[in-house]
């Protein structure tokens, strides 16, 4: 298994990217290839690439985060972002792993890779939380911002899939992020998307599932529209950030005055788990369900942690043949049901 990994992608690339890849590299005993600027991966690796097995693949271009995506894609062929998609489309990698521009990493994958059959809008599959036994996963998470009722319906399947084969869920509950549990509230594409879902008979429909239901687990997989699912996502991350640090601050104090350390504090009191439960360090990054190869999207403010987990959700995907059996499935006729 080779991961191909994005080293010119991300705010603390490449040297955070490279410290995640070579943490995983030991973690995981799996093989990276680092896609960038040879000169500098080789001074930043050092002996590591010899040591775990990491090899560089050249890419002298990088797609910046306020480029038009389909602009960079066609300008810049020789891109990281592009490179490592065709790593992946040639079978020289098993996996893709990128913090770089969101849409560009879709782009490219829709492009080389293309769609899975019976798929009309891969989406983003991202895991709110991944500490408790089973995690909730949000589907969409920022790919698609225009949807209509049958694209609701393709992204309940694809992360009905996706936690049933990754999380080993038997029925995985499916509900619809709305602002009532009835079928006859919320927007238009949310009402006409409810009664799909209602008929579908291959998902374990639950029904709507509100805001403040999210944390409850009331859902395995919530589905949304992408520009919803991408502010439901970043308004969870701020969140998090803000209780993340208020937690620190307080281990601090309290650890000044019974002279122990934070974390060990933090610890005894029962606060890690709930630090850890929301940091998004954890699970690192969020899968593109929908096309012909196994893409992991990793978020752009990823340090090394970050990094390593989400080249361990690449390896889980690709050693659980997700990509494969998605395409066992027959997509044409489920939308038929």
């Amino acid at each position: 298994m080779i991961i191909a990994v994005d080293a010119a992608g991300g705010d603390y690339a490449p040297h955070e990217v490279v410290k995640g890849a070579i943490k995983a590299s030991q973690e995981y005993e799996v093989e990276i290839a680092l896609v960038g600027r040879r000169s500098v991966l080789h001074v930043l690796a050092g002996r590591s690439l010899r040591k775990y097995g990491i090899t560089i693949v050249e890419a002298g271009q990088v797609i910046d985060y306020d480029e038009s995506p389909l602009k960079a894609i066609r300008n810049k062929p020789d891109s990281s972002i592009v490179v490592g998609i065709n790593l992946l489309k040639s079978g020289e990698a098993s996996a893709f792993v990128s913090a770089g521009n969101t849409g560009a990493v879709v782009g490219a994958s829709l492009f080389t890779l293309g769609k899975a059959e019976g798929v009309t809008r891969p989406a983003i599959g991202c895991f709110l939380d991944t500490i408790v036994s089973f995690p909730t996963l949000l589907v969409d998470a920022g790919a698609n911002t225009d949807c209509r009722p049958e694209h609701l319906l393709e992204f309940a399947r694809l992360g009905y899939l996706y936690s049933k084969l990754l999380l080993k869920i038997d029925s995985p509950r499916v509900g619809l992020l709305s602002n009532g549990g009835e079928a006859t509230k919320g927007t238009r594409l949310v009402r006409e998307s409810y009664q799909l879902l209602k008929k579908a008979k291959d998902i374990n429909f639950i029904g709507s599932v509100e805001g403040q239901d999210i944390q409850k687990k009331t859902a395995e997989v919530l589905v949304t529209d992408g520009f919803t699912g991408n502010i439901v996502l970043k308004t969870i991350e701020g969140l998090s950030d803000n209780f993340l640090t208020s937690i620190w601050e307080i281990g601090h104090v309290f650890s000044s005055a019974s002279r122990l350390r934070g974390r060990d504090l933090l610890r005894d009191i029962g606060l890690t788990s709930w630090a850890q439960k929301l940091d998004y360090t954890e699970y690192g990054g969020a899968c593109l369900l929908g096309v012909n190869g196994n893409v992991i999207i990793a978020h752009g403010r990823s340090q090394a942690r970050a990094i390593k987990n989400a080249i361990g959700l690449a390896r889980e995907t690709v050693e659980r043949s997700i990509t494969e059996k998605f395409r066992e499935e027959n997509y044409e006729q489920a939308s038929g049901n």
